[in-house]
């Protein structure tokens, strides 16, 4: 028996030869497969000249003499590891080709892509955690997979300054009514409008408007609001926020502020509005009007915008003759004051009353012109209206008109005036033992100075005279018969309404 025979008889020379055959046949295995990599790689044609080393490796390979199993049976574990290694060393270069160049446009759309990809699952994530998408799992009543949707009321408490100014004092704005009796239009038939039984019969809704509770003094609470909004009132009632209706007295009005104070009975009043510094304000701050406009229907409405300008000065015709007879000085805002308005309050953002809304400016053309009497210039007129129930002015005695309302051929042959002169007043009546006829005043003096002021019109005389107090003594310069002349007139009390 040779030695190969032995070798296969004798189990322990068996099992080595089998291992042998196990490590030849593992060898050749991981050789083909380097192959078939090279292959594979080398069909990429892009990159086919990088790959010149690895088809040289390759080609060697297959030129190495194939060693018959019984021979490398005799190889010791050094030769065995040294054939592995080559082996091994030959796969892991042609997994990794010498030099491989990186495209910076694959490399961006790449990281781009991952990018991307990443964002929409963090996204999907958290919409999946906080409930608004659902999982997609659970099953409906026939067994079938449902959707897990979850839908939740989104409460959002959204408070800002201005949502805490309106809240400090929308409760303290009103709505008043006017109620008249015999209310009828122009073609003789009854204005279809509400109407109230009160102790003076029948009454009807001539005009709404609105109003701020200003101070609660024993069971009375104080509202201040516009003269036109109560003017040719027979009744007045007063709405409240809650729907409250209260019948309202009037203290007093004036007719040049044009602002009037009432009081109603204190028990359903649940706030008052505070007054802030008018003088303090600035252009360009936010101001919040408060009111009623266009009426109860929409009672306690809250417009926004900024002041637009400070002591400005608006004409107005008050006894509605188409004359203008006074200069009202107001803050300009642009916030939506409408009809309705009227009396209402405009505030700042830190809640306080700098303004009652009185007038806008009504054109097709003009947008976001309305006025508000400032703060300051309500608490003078309000706190002596509570005191006396009117504005005591001085007066002149007289009835006027404005230079530029003469032709300039009655100004030349009745007045006789200087052709340099061009403004002034002129006096058409004077009122028996008046202030004026006192001073020696007469018809037809033209008043161009008064209290070592210009005076230009009919609104600057009654600027400066308003401003006095009775029993004044003032200087008035003044054109008769062409001629320049000056008299001190002590003035007097008058009425609310005029000189």
């Amino acid at each position: 028996m040779d030695r190969d025979e032995e070798k296969k008889n004798n189990p322990f020379e068996q099992d080595a030869h089998n291992e042998t055959e196990t490590e030849i046949e593992s060898t050749a295995a991981d050789a083909a497969s380097a192959d078939h990599i090279q292959e594979d790689l080398s069909e990429e044609k892009e990159i086919e000249a990088e790959y010149t080393e690895i088809e040289e490796t390759a080609s060697e390979e297959e030129e190495e003499p194939i060693v018959e199993p019984a021979a490398r049976a005799t190889m010791n574990k050094e030769e065995r590891a040294r054939v592995y290694n080559n082996v091994s060393e030959t796969e892991e270069s042609s997994r990794h080709p010498k030099d491989r160049k990186n495209s910076p446009i694959k490399n961006g759309i790449v990281g781009g892509l991952i990018g991307g990809g990443m964002v929409a699952l963090i996204g999907a994530g958290l919409l999946f955690g906080s409930g608004i998408l659902g999982n997609g799992s659970g099953t409906d009543d026939a067994g079938n997979p449902a959707i897990n949707e979850t839908v939740k009321d989104m409460a959002v408490n959204v408070t800002t300054d201005t949502t805490a100014a309106v809240e400090k004092v929308q409760d303290a704005v009103v709505s008043i009514i006017n109620m008249q009796a015999g209310n009828t239009n122009m073609f003789g038939f009854d204005l279809p409008q509400s109407s109230s039984d009160t102790t003076n019969g029948t009454l009807e809704t001539s005009s709404e408007g609105s109003g701020v509770i200003y101070k609660i003094e024993g069971d009375l609470a104080y509202i201040v609001t516009n003269n036109h909004v109560i003017d040719g009132a027979d009744e007045l009632e007063i709405l409240m926020k809650d729907g409250t209706k209260e019948v309202a007295s009037v203290v007093g009005s004036d007719i040049w502020t044009d602002l009037a104070v009432l009081t109603i009975p204190a028990t359903n009043v649940t706030a008052v509005a505070s007054f802030g510094d008018s003088d303090a304000v600035n252009v360009g701050e936010p101001a919040i009007a408060i009111g009623s406009p266009l009426g109860t229907e929409f009672a306690t409405s809250v417009t926004q915008g900024i002041i637009s300008a400070k002591n400005r000065s608006v004409s107005t015709d008050v006894d509605s003759d188409g004359i203008i007879d006074w200069d009202v000085t107001a803050l300009q805002t642009d916030a939506a004051i409408n009809p309705g308005n009227s009396g209402g309050a405009l505030i700042n953002i830190a809640g306080q009353v700098i303004g009652i809304n009185s007038m806008k400016i009504s054109d097709s053309n003009v947008e976001g012109m309305g006025f508000a009497i400032p703060s300051n210039d309500v608490l003078t007129i309000i706190n002596e209206l509570e005191r006396n129930g009117e504005i005591v002015r001085p007066i002149l005695g007289v009835s006027m008109l404005d230079l530029s309302q003469i032709s300039a051929s009655q100004q030349s042959s009745v007045l006789k005036l200087p052709e340099d002169v061009t403004e002034g007043v002129v006096i058409a009546e004077v009122q028996a033992l008046s202030a004026a006829e006192m001073g020696g005043l007469k018809q037809y003096d033209v008043i161009t100075e008064m209290n070592g002021e210009s005076i230009t019109s009919i609104v600057d005389l009654r600027k400066i005279l308003y401003a006095l107090e009775v029993g004044t003594d003032v200087e008035i310069s003044y054109y008769r018969e062409g001629t320049l002349q000056s008299t001190t007139v002590t003035l007097t009390e008058g009425q609310t309404s005029a000189e």
